[in-house]
């Protein structure tokens, strides 16, 4: 009898002798969403270069898939809530595929940007390769539950230093088919690997397209000027009028949810202080971890007749992101291991002290030779992962298994929106530093950004510390 015939049976069998397949086929998969995401960042300048664009038009390319991606999110995750997780999950991987395809082919720019939205589509997959975790991996789903969280933010860094080689040697094209390449294979291991529906999906079944299109739309808004942080210098009056905009039709996106029989995202489990209380620490920790990981990025490509930095290139650059990724998997082993002890909110206030402690790092030793804003990284890395391996558990454990793909989904929303924040913040505290007909902001810059991270790390260790607190008085009385 094969995994999918009944529940019971399905999971026991996938949870035995294929449970270590499908554990690695759903890693997989998620490494390669978020790899492919995030391409666009050390390809901008070639991009600029190979297409005869300036340097904010070629920034469309790592924008607009993380537009895509936060839209895509929740629809996928309410699709992949019913009986065709299987096919929504190849179905994604094959437009993520075909976007890759576009990326490389000879022609005009808007084809790349075309090749990018579809590539963001995959972003939305995380939700539901933890649905499939959850309802296929018995005893062995929370520990993959934590490592899927963890390959979708530190497979960040994974594409970094290899898509920046290939440029540097072939051109952007050829850095873009590395893309090609991991999609197709994301595609065929999914084809293989992922278990297959139980059954067809319930034919009165209705998908909330009035809720969908106006959280596209409030989410673009709030995502276009965020993750454009030029604009907030240059033209603020538009700036405030989109964002203004953009929370008028979240707030009615929030009346129709509550009106429908079936809305996209199911906001009465945001009524559980957990879940609530987890989504807001993952916003503004989201904040505070990217705004410091852009920081570091940048200043060790700083040029050196700046007076500070390393004048790093791109690959070089890439390489630093390294430990990054390697103690965020670290952290993705050891975490899951140490929560049999420690209440979830309690590992996220810990991990929020790793992040302010990478914080306090980058301001004191950042100019005392590259090794240290390596640390740094390091460092980061270890609490993004501890942070991402985490966060799973403390939504899931008052989360009915049915609702797992939309909760996650809420999570992984809030976690694109608190990113793009942090990058938007991270450039507007530097820009503020720059002197006119600057090149660079001054060094103190980098400072201020790094203590605002610090800041919103500690607000993070208050809110998390707050929680636990308030749930450990319930569970005693």
């Amino acid at each position: 009898m094969s995994a999918s015939t009944t529940p019971e049976t399905g999971q026991a069998e996938s949870a035995g002798r294929g449970g270590t397949t499908l554990v690695a086929a759903l890693v997989f998969i998620a490494l390669v969403v978020a790899a492919i995401g995030s391409l666009g960042a050390p390809l901008i300048t070639s991009v600029a270069k190979d297409y005869d664009v300036s340097l904010s038009t070629a920034q469309w390319t790592l924008t607009i898939t993380l537009l895509t991606g936060a839209v895509a999110t929740p629809l996928l995750g309410r699709l992949g809530s019913t009986q065709r997780r299987r096919k929504v999950v190849l179905a994604t991987l094959a437009i993520v595929a075909l976007g890759s395809v576009a990326t490389v082919v000879p022609a005009p720019f808007v084809v790349l940007l075309v090749g990018r939205a579809a590539q963001g589509v995959g972003l939305g997959l995380t939700a539901l390769t933890m649905a499939t975790a959850r309802q296929h991996l018995g005893d062995r789903a929370v520990s993959t539950i934590a490592m899927l969280s963890v390959a979708s933010t530190v497979g960040i860094g994974v594409g970094y230093p290899i898509a920046s080689l290939l440029a540097q040697l072939g051109g952007v094209r050829v850095a873009y088919l590395l893309a090609v390449v991991v999609a197709v294979a994301a595609l065929i291991t999914a084809v293989v690997a992922i278990p297959r529906d139980t059954s067809a999906a319930p034919a009165n079944e209705s998908v909330d397209w009035l809720g969908a299109s106006l959280l596209s739309v409030g989410l673009v808004a709030v995502l276009l000027v965020t993750s454009q942080s030029s604009w907030w210098s240059s033209n603020p009056l538009p700036v405030v009028l989109i964002l203004l905009v953009g929370a008028a039709v979240l707030a009615a996106w929030v009346v129709v949810e509550r009106k429908v029989a079936r809305p996209l995202v199911d906001l009465t489990a945001l009524r559980h202080p957990a879940v609530a209380g987890a989504n807001v620490v993952m916003f503004v920790s989201g904040i505070a971890m990217y705004l410091l990981f852009t920081l570091i990025t940048r200043f060790v490509q700083t040029p050196l007749q700046v007076g500070y930095g390393y004048g790093l290139n791109e690959v070089e650059a890439g390489l630093v992101l390294v430990p990054f990724s390697a103690l965020g998997f670290v952290a993705g082993r050891v975490v899951p291991k140490i929560r049999q002890k420690v209440s979830p909110f309690g590992l996220l206030t810990a991990n929020g002290i790793v992040i302010a402690l990478a914080c306090v790092l980058f301001v004191s030793v950042r100019g005392m030779g590259v090794v240290w804003p390596i640390v740094v990284m390091g460092v980061l890395g270890f609490g993004v992962g501890g942070f991402s391996a985490v966060m799973p558990q403390a939504i899931l454990a008052v989360t009915p298994a049915e609702e797992t793909a939309a909760a996650m989904s809420v999570n992984q929303v809030v976690r694109s929106v608190g990113f793009s924040l942090g990058s938007a913040v991270s450039g507007l505290i530097l820009a503020a530093h720059t002197a006119t007909g600057s090149f660079a902001p001054t060094d103190s810059g980098y400072s201020t950004a790094a203590w605002t991270a610090g800041v919103l790390a500690l607000v993070t260790i208050v809110l998390a510390a707050g929680i636990n607190a308030s749930r450990s008085k319930q569970h005693q009385s």
